[in-house]
């Protein structure tokens, strides 16, 4: 026998609107406002998104002091979020590619050959389909992708597309993996450009960040996302007295309070003091449209420890 699942109904905007006000208790001053939102974001992005923080799950329904309005800025605060950890992840990135295409034509060259030969890469990574898979990824970039007109150029010009124009094409993910499978001598020449991180470490902070990027980039909630990935023990942890279970850190490893752990050793001072600074901002924008028992919702949602904002008084 075949068992069956029911599936959601489709419902119109006046429905969804009905179905909040008068099942879900949801308060809503103004219909055509909440018509509107859910046509611009839809039901599914806006409700299911954004509404853990402010309903009841025993009894299906929000809690008394909520509005759409609550979930509206939530929303919103999420989407300035994204926008604000994009704009410096950016900056790791374009940082990374400086060091790491510089790094690497300053031990090597600036002939493609030399990216392109499997020997110049870390040959004591077991599974060497890692490195052949990277190189003929930077060999269609090279060679056959005509998506970018310097590139492009290099190639027509001067038959050579040294690492440092190619590696603009490269997305976080590659730029990451391609750190990875640097020699040794390469990896810990770009490492000591940080404080207090070594190769293994900067290793899975950019493999930790990658997802993180992702979600910026394709417009999908990030508050409250955990990654599979983590972020090294690092003394910041230590501290700032973060609790263990176990040997293990309770927050500040996968979740967004590891961001700020991340941003912290990759960032320099004055960059990671105005992250800092627009990132306390949107958090009191929220607490201002909501209330300061949603913005500790908020900030537990996040896994911030209470001593968060100290992070900056504490040297890596």
């Amino acid at each position: 026998m075949t068992l069956t699942t029911k599936i959601k109904k489709f419902a119109s905007y006046i429905e969804q609107v009905k179905l909040l006000d008068e099942f879900k208790l949801l308060r809503i001053s103004n219909y055509s406002t909440a018509f509107t939102k859910l046509e611009d974001i839809s039901y599914y992005s806006l409700i299911n998104g954004y509404k853990d923080i402010f309903y009841d799950t025993m009894t299906k329904t929000y809690l008394a002091d909520v509005s759409f309005d609550s979930i509206i800025a939530l929303y919103e605060f999420d989407e300035h979020l994204r926008l604000l950890v994009f704009k410096y992840i950016c900056h790791i990135e374009q940082r990374l590619h400086s060091l790491l295409s510089y790094a690497f034509c300053s031990y090597y060259s600036e002939n493609q050959d030399d990216y392109l030969n499997a020997k110049n890469y870390d040959n004591s990574i077991t599974d060497k389909t890692i490195i052949n898979n990277m190189i003929k990824r930077l060999n269609y970039e090279a060679n056959s992708n005509t998506a970018h007109n310097y590139i492009v150029h290099h190639r027509d010009t001067y038959n050579n597309v040294p690492l440092w124009v190619l590696i603009k094409a490269l997305t976080f993910g590659q730029l990451s993996t391609l750190y990875s499978l640097m020699i040794p001598k390469i990896k810990s020449t770009i490492s000591k450009k940080y404080n207090h991180v070594n190769e293994a470490e900067l290793v899975q902070f950019l493999k930790f960040l990658t997802p993180y990027r992702n979600i910026c980039a394709h417009n999908e909630r990030l508050f409250s996302y955990v990654s599979r990935y983590e972020i090294p023990d690092t003394l910041l942890h230590k501290k700032m007295n973060i609790p263990k279970k176990g040997n293990q850190y309770v927050c500040g490893k996968k979740d967004f309070f590891a961001v700020v752990i991340s941003f912290r050793y990759l960032l320099n001072e004055e960059e990671f003091l105005a992250f800092k600074a627009e990132l306390t901002k949107l958090i009191n924008q929220f607490e201002k449209d909501t209330s300061s028992k949603y913005a500790n919702k908020l900030l537990q949602a996040m896994n911030f420890p209470d001593n968060w904002k100290n992070i900056s008084r504490y040297k890596p």
